[in-house]
């Protein structure tokens, strides 16, 4: 929790600190040479603290290793070292798929999204969503029986959107909540794309009930492209806005759903246990990245040409890091090295893909 807390240090950053120091504790300690001096760690006196709002809630942490953190979420490259969780764990160890789409749902979606959700949850599969109005609402009251669990954009203690209320202590009490942030966050617009990434990370799929074209339903649904999960959507009239993205996944070859029997047939295998590709074989794709050598990672550090090179070629506008390695002709391990350095330093900004973009 503590390495995970400290500022600058996203999940990625998290990864590449165990692997290249052993354990979160060396990597504490490493922290400060590494970044920004005036870097705070965060302490053990908070981490107390919110373990005991915790316990007060009833809420509790889960982190990536753990054997009630979800499997197919503990696959993807940028997956949230810790989790907290309000309500029942033993959701997240079973099949999950997400049910997302319009907040502003039409009384024909909200009812499909429902009864999706509930075929679903009476095949043995928990149904995720986001705990917004609209679609996912329906959804999560769909599956309320069978097992049903939100990810929310801030903290599981804050209750949003408030019309939400009823669901949300249902949820707590018969399904689970889960959230990234720690306890007191109110959700924000940059909050959404973290959330919905780990909605598609933990499921096997997702399905789309009514989307408009640049609504944050299609936001999960890329995660979930980028992620290797199946995805879905239900058709709709083209007269109508609130099925223009959805329409438009299926036109780029989406899986045309109109039942949950249409989801149960195309996941197949996966529902029996079929594993998804580990995180084990992206760690090995990223292992050679970061220098097993504290000689290399010293120099590497200390070249600040190399620094500021990278700098120069870096944008507001995401970029692959492997295309800063060609640009910028050092080797991986370098350039690995140097933007570990500058994400701590609060420079620059990581995004899924393998992007980088200048703060």
């Amino acid at each position: 929790m503590r390495l995970s807390r400290t500022e600058t240090i996203g999940p990625v950053s998290f990864y590449a600190l165990l692997r290249r120091f052993g354990s979160a504790r060396a990597a504490l300690e490493a922290v400060p040479r590494l970044g920004r001096r005036d870097l705070t760690v965060f302490s053990r006196a908070a981490a107390e603290k919110e373990m005991t709002a915790l316990a007060r809630l009833g809420a509790r942490l889960i982190c990536w290793g753990e054997p009630s953190y979800p499997a197919a979420l503990a696959a993807i490259e940028d997956a949230p070292p810790v989790l907290t969780l309000l309500g029942r764990a033993e959701l997240l160890t079973v099949p999950i798929v997400a049910v997302v789409g319009a907040r502003n749902a039409s009384a024909n979606g909200r009812r499909l999204a429902h009864e999706l959700a509930a075929g679903l949850g009476e095949a043995g599969i928990v149904v995720a969503s986001g705990m917004a109005r609209g679609i996912d609402a329906a959804a999560h009251g769909g599956a309320l029986a069978t097992g049903s669990i939100a990810v929310v954009a801030g903290s599981v203690d804050v209750i949003y959107p408030e019309e939400n209320r009823g669901l949300y202590q249902a949820l707590a009490s018969e399904g689970a909540i889960v959230a990234e942030l720690p306890l007191g966050v109110e959700p924000q617009a940059r909050h959404f794309p973290r959330r919905n990434r780990i909605i598609s990370g933990m499921s096997l799929g997702i399905v789309v009930v009514e989307a408009a074209a640049k609504s944050g339903s299609l936001i999960t649904a890329r995660f979930a492209l980028e992620q290797g999960r199946e995805v879905f959507a239900v058709p709709g009239s083209p007269l109508d806005p609130r099925s223009r993205g959805a329409n438009d996944l299926l036109r780029n070859g989406a899986t045309l759903t109109e039942t949950a029997a249409d989801v149960i047939t195309q996941l197949g295998p996966l529902l029996h246990g079929a594993p998804l590709p580990p995180r084990a074989a992206q760690t090995q794709r990223e292992l050679p990245l970061i220098s097993p050598s504290p000689h290399r990672v010293a120099s590497a550090i200390d070249d600040d040409s190399g620094t500021e090179l990278i700098i120069e070629k870096l944008s507001p506008t995401p970029v692959a890091v492997d295309e800063l390695v060609r640009q910028c002709q050092l080797s991986a391990a370098a350039v690995a090295t140097l933007l570990l350095e500058l994400e701590l330093a609060g420079r620059i900004e990581r995004h899924p893909g393998n992007l980088v973009s200048r703060r």
